[in-house]
């Protein structure tokens, strides 16, 4: 008989009675707030919607004046310090709340000691830490949530409905929850050290890629020269994980996986990163701060649509991103049909978790990429010369810079376009089959790689010969600009017809689910 797994050795469960009161305290919470969210349900994603930008920009006001009040109190009377420079921190309370009476600032007594915690750079790092950390938290939540009811809907089935109310919107955390009090097992025959390191191998990398992703042109918590390759390096360290946990598990399902983890990602990298060359070629810059700043003139300035060369790139660069990231149909490392689980055969609890938060995380990081590289940043569709009236209009800057970052150019732009690309990953494993290994390299090799070396040359040529400023050449590479642009329109359309037909026509399930089992489907 074929062996499918070794012994095991377990550990106590880690935390005892404080698991157990933290399982009440949850199963109390979750008993009063059963009959009262699926009433609020709506309202409170609309008041997230509209409380979570408020609070990013209150944020950003508050160190911003912090900034401009020690300016205006220094002796030079000029600003000492710029946005994201180290603040100087030498004011004590007294001299910041003379300041803030002398602008008439409402509650300057209490403010004064806000403004004047805020001065330090340690403080702002660890609130924009904190930031980062809730977002990488919840973007893999979402992201579970997501695909299971994504994977519903196009097998004609509701998905998650019942745990917390509406749409099932608490599975993730109750199953979160149920991970995190499960059993620590450990094979006995594994390298118990590598097994149990092997998840933090690959979580750690990509939240490490979230501290150099820019999400707005202020909106960075480092700002890197070369934070491209910064994000690239830490996306490259997870497949070390990978090798790790299945080497260390003593389990051949568990070795194929990651002897094909490595293969695949290792080979895909190639391409994928050729393929980010092309927008470098085209900015001048591997700072993605710079880059989003290039795209600021509206649909048309995008680096997708400058020239066929980006266009294709991007495309290219998707592909190679599902296989960087073990999405089907580039899903071979995990294989349930034919390895169990792969890779993650032996893992439990906790550390299965930290695999699949590292996955939806790197997702999320590839779709950042690809829209800051070549589908505007955090820059929108409308060009960003249209915002520069708004001032004058509403006669308040800092008005001004919250209307201007919602409309023109801000992090919700870039949340936005991350979660169309996040969608279109998960539909893309739910709509098409698992290929062959030998598929898998043969795509890469023979294709994705010949592609990606000929699209890096036709760049340089392209910019190139658009640096020899001819007046023919600008007319030819605005009007292929434009025949790009309009190709992406009708896709975005497309994409936006086909949810709305979705939508409209959800009703007429399969079977027995014609009818709505559960309120709210």
């Amino acid at each position: 008989m074929t062996q499918f797994s070794v012994p095991w050795t377990s550990r106590k469960p880690r935390f005892g009675p404080f698991g157990r009161l933290l399982a009440a305290i949850g199963k109390g919470i979750y008993a009063v707030a059963t009959p009262i969210l699926p009433r609020v349900a709506l309202l409170i994603f609309l008041a997230t919607l509209v409380v979570t930008p408020l609070l990013v920009w209150a944020c950003g006001e508050l160190f911003a004046f912090t900034l401009v009040a020690v300016g205006e109190a220094s002796p030079a009377g000029q600003p000492d310090v710029e946005w994201g420079a180290p603040s100087t921190w030498g004011l004590p309370p007294a001299a910041i709340g003379s300041v803030l009476t002398t602008r008439a600032t409402p509650a300057a007594g209490l403010m004064k000691y806000v403004v004047w915690i805020c001065q330090f750079r340690i403080v702002r790092d660890l609130v924009i830490l904190g930031a980062i950390f809730a977002l990488f938290c919840i973007v893999p939540a979402f992201a579970i949530w997501w695909e299971r009811k994504v994977a519903g809907r196009i097998q004609s089935r509701l998905g998650l409905m019942r745990v917390g109310g509406w749409h099932g919107w608490a599975q993730s955390a109750a199953d979160g929850l149920k991970l995190v009090l499960k059993e620590d097992l450990v094979p006995a025959g594994a390298d118990q050290a590598l097994f149990r390191a092997a998840p933090y191998f690959t979580i750690i990398p990509s939240l490490c890629a979230f501290v150099a992703l820019p999400f707005g042109l202020l909106w960075v918590f480092r700002e890197l020269d070369s934070a491209l390759l910064f994000i690239l390096a830490m996306l490259g360290v997870e497949v070390v994980g990978v090798i790790v946990g299945g080497w260390a598990s003593n389990n051949k399902w568990s070795l194929y996986g990651a002897m094909r983890e490595a293969c695949q990602m290792v080979s895909y990298e190639i391409p994928l990163g050729m393929a980010l060359l092309v927008p470098v070629i085209c900015a001048g810059t591997l700072s993605l701060v710079e880059i989003g700043k290039q795209q600021t003139g509206g649909w048309f300035s995008w680096l997708a649509f400058t020239n066929p060369f980006a266009f294709a790139a991007f495309v290219t660069y998707f592909i190679a991103s599902l296989a960087a990231c073990k999405r089907a149909p580039f899903d071979l490392p995990e294989a349930e049909s034919e390895l169990v689980a792969g890779f993650m055969t032996e893992y439990s609890g906790f550390r299965w978790a930290l695999f699949f938060f590292a996955e939806y995380a790197a997702m999320f990081v590839v779709a950042a990429l690809a829209c800051i590289l070549f589908l505007g940043g955090w820059n929108s569709p409308l060009p960003a010369a249209w915002g520069d009236s708004i001032t004058t209009v509403l006669g308040s800057a800092a008005l001004a810079r919250g209307l201007k970052g919602v409309l023109f150019s801000g992090p919700l732009w870039l949340l936005f376009k991350c979660g169309v690309l996040l969608y279109t990953q998960l539909w893309v494993r739910w709509t098409l089959p698992r290929i062959r290994i030998d598929q898998v390299l043969y795509a890469c090799v023979q294709v994705l790689l010949p592609l990606t070396m000929l699209l890096v040359l036709g760049t340089a040529v392209w910019v190139w010969v658009s640096m020899s400023g001819s007046a023919g050449w600008e007319w030819f590479a605005r009007i292929v600009n434009w025949i790009l642009g309009l190709i992406g329109l009708v896709f975005a359309a497309g994409f936006v017809v086909i949810a709305v037909y979705g939508f409209i026509h959800r009703r007429p399930l399969v079977g027995y689910l014609a009818m709505d089992p559960l309120s709210g489907a």
